[in-house]
């Protein structure tokens, strides 16, 4: 089942504003449905191709200049697994995470793209859990 996200998640995982994520429903940028008496869902697949398409990759090189020890909410826009390993990319405002872990751990934590992810970053790992 894809993940769905409510407005102002979309908003807040994107690094937008409710009313830009609205904007974008409406000129059909980004798909959401409206059940008969519940708020509109963003679907969490067609949320992360938009978030890869907002935010390019860094210069090589390029720091944040944040402090070792963050923890970065994101969406995840891209999943690869083969028998023993999966790398797991999440966007997190204007950074791309990449993660390798074992694939055990990514179904577990049911990770696939749309879904919601924090990455947390210490030294040289990030490590990724499902909030």
């Amino acid at each position: 089942m894809t993940a769905t996200y409510r407005i102002a998640e979309a908003a807040e995982l994107l690094g937008v504003s409710d009313d830009t994520v609205r904007r974008w429903i409406d000129s059909d940028r980004l798909v959401a449905h409206r059940g008969d008496h519940g708020p509109a869902q963003v679907d969490g697949t067609d949320l992360a191709r938009v978030a890869k398409q907002l935010h390019e990759a860094p210069a090589p090189g390029t720091t944040s200049g944040s402090s070792a020890r963050n923890r970065l909410t994101g969406i995840v826009t891209r999943v690869v697994r083969d028998t023993v390993m999966a790398q797991v990319e999440i966007q997190c405002g204007p950074y791309r995470m990449v993660s390798l872990m074992s694939r055990e751990a990514a179904d577990e934590l049911g990770l696939e793209i749309g879904v919601r992810a924090v990455a947390t970053v210490k030294a040289t790992q990030v490590s990724v859990d499902v909030p």
